[in-house]
């Protein structure tokens, strides 16, 4: 059992195990089998590269992030994370249920020919902007916060469920980007609406940018906060 803060001393964590020897033949197939194992306890990122692990060659994934996202934006998933409770540490995670979110239809995907010129004009490097920086992230380099290599893919600049018609052969509704930002950008879109998915981008801002959304929250509601950290509905004299 970890060791207990101020912030986690009313969590009882509960830790799964590794209960057998995974042998489906894909990364994101075993952990997957893992997760489904261990419904409503915590699996650590230890647990989840002992499963990832090739079971015939041993050799050790370095994308196993990345497939551990497919199954909450390709799959459906609800796996959380310290971005969603802030109980859980680092490189914890929690599947609270099996059920799956509905998801969107087939994703067209540019022609061979327009893809090259996507890569063309984005210089080989991922396009993903964020506070005014571009991500420039190239093939085949290790991406020093998802890990792994990186592998370029294309995006639509309109999220499927909004264009699921986008067209194949024209390189302006498309742009490149890297597995992380392609993972990041599927989470701000609910595939099933075409809205944007405020939950999840407020998961992945930082937590001083989580704060700020906080109290913002609180005052809308009508809510205050005193010294000792209190809530309380406030009400006027």
């Amino acid at each position: 059992m970890a060791n207990k803060t101020k912030e986690t001393e009313h969590i009882d964590k509960v830790y799964g195990k590794v209960k057998k020897k995974y042998k489906q033949a894909s990364i994101k197939q075993r952990i997957e089998a893992l997760f489904l194992d261990n419904i409503g306890k915590i699996i650590t990122r230890e647990q989840i590269l002992q499963v990832a692990t090739d079971p015939v060659t041993g050799n050790q994934p370095e994308n196993w992030h990345q497939r551990l996202s497919e199954l909450r934006t390709d799959d459906g998933y609800t796996i959380l994370s310290w971005r969603n409770r802030g109980w859980l540490r680092v490189e914890e995670y929690l599947m609270t249920s099996a059920d799956k979110r509905p998801q969107a239809g087939k994703r067209v995907r540019p022609t061979k020919e327009t893809w090259t010129k996507i890569l063309d004009k984005a210089k080989y490097c991922c396009e993903w902007k964020e506070d005014g920086k571009t991500c420039c992230l190239k093939e085949n380099e290790i991406d020093p916060i998802g890990g792994g290599k990186v592998k370029l893919t294309p995006d639509h600049k309109k999220p499927h469920s909004i264009n699921p018609e986008s067209d194949p052969t024209d390189p302006k509704q498309w742009q490149a980007l890297c597995g992380r930002h392609q993972v990041m950008k599927k989470n701000y879109w609910d595939s099933s609406t075409g809205k944007m998915n405020v939950y999840a981008i407020i998961q992945s801002a930082t937590t001083v940018e989580k704060e700020i959304v906080f109290k913002f929250l609180l005052d809308y509601f009508g809510y205050v906060i005193d010294e000792k950290g209190i809530i309380s509905k406030f009400v006027s004299k």
